[in-house]
């Protein structure tokens, strides 16, 4: 009796193993591959499954989007330049069956192709290009991953360039273009400015010839604006300077003018004398002349 006991007891852990080995759970987000004595039977969609134990083998296959990062490369332009670069790449399974069987190591094989794909197109373009250009790089690397993984049954969802790291050499001399070109951009616009401004100043300038009193009140108005400050700066307009000028050269003149009329002797005035006597013209004491 004890001995039938141990064999149902046998019996019953053998059952409970064998259900334990023959229950398969596939993930909504896996994909299952069954082989069957090593060939392949199907895939095997998403829920519970039971194989035969010892006899199949279930593979489950995630579906969902696998970020991998590709490690910094380091390439030498087209312009022979030096540069170090990384990027991300983002995959799928579209075969879960192909990806099983045609390839050993999905994510090694394809971390590897894209090492590879980065080096190869970076080396294609300049460093300008490289630089300003990385949707049309990445463009490419996708494309060309996306020929070799479809055998694989792999889709390639997208590649960017994470970083793209400079030679300090590079970077200075960089750095040195981008000050020159802003130098280049700032002398045009105040090129352009003091075009400008000479072009309305000219226009100010004839209207001030045709309306003279429009310069004197331009030269009030900026006393006004020197005063503001209640400062001690005296400010004398040129006009008003240049007048003052010829007033005083002509009072000069007349001053000169005057003196030399003071000094110069006054011609005598013919009269007629009486018969019998001679007409002398004496000076006077107080300027005047007399007729002896």
């Amino acid at each position: 009796m004890a001995v039938l006991i141990t064999i149902l007891v046998v019996l019953v852990v053998l059952v409970l193993i064998g259900l334990a080995m023959a229950i398969r759970v596939v993930r909504q987000y896996e994909q299952g591959v069954l082989f069957r004595f090593g060939r392949l039977v199907g895939p095997r969609a998403a829920g519970l499954r039971f194989i035969i134990p010892l006899v199949d083998v279930l593979h489950r296959v995630s579906l969902r989007i696998v970020t991998m990062p590709i490690q910094s490369q380091g390439i030498i332009t087209r312009d022979n330049v030096s540069v170090d670069v990384s990027a991300v790449a983002y995959f799928r399974v579209q075969d879960a069956v192909k990806s099983v069987i045609a390839i050993e190591n999905v994510n090694a094989a394809i971390n590897q192709i894209a090492q590879t794909t980065l080096r190869k197109v970076v080396g294609q373009h300049t460093l300008d290009e490289t630089l300003s250009e990385t949707d049309r790089i990445n463009l490419d690397i996708r494309q060309i991953l996306d020929v070799t993984t479809a055998e694989w049954g792999v889709l390639v969802t997208l590649v960017e360039l994470k970083d793209i790291q400079l030679p300090d050499t590079m970077k200075r001399a960089m750095a040195r273009q981008a000050e020159a070109e802003r130098e280049k951009r700032a002398k045009i616009i105040n090129a352009e400015g003091e075009s400008l401004a000479a072009a309305a100043l000219g226009e100010a300038s004839d209207m001030m010839m045709a309306h003279p009193l429009a310069l004197q009140l331009r030269n009030l108005q900026s006393l006004v604006e020197i005063g503001v400050d209640k400062n001690t700066t005296v400010v004398f307009p040129a006009p008003l300077m240049s007048t003052i000028g010829e007033l005083g050269a002509f009072l000069s003149r007349e001053a000169l003018a005057a003196k030399a009329a003071a000094t110069a002797p006054t011609p005598a005035l013919p009269q007629h004398a009486p018969t019998g006597t001679r007409s002398l013209l004496v000076p006077a004491p107080n300027g005047a002349s007399e007729t002896v």
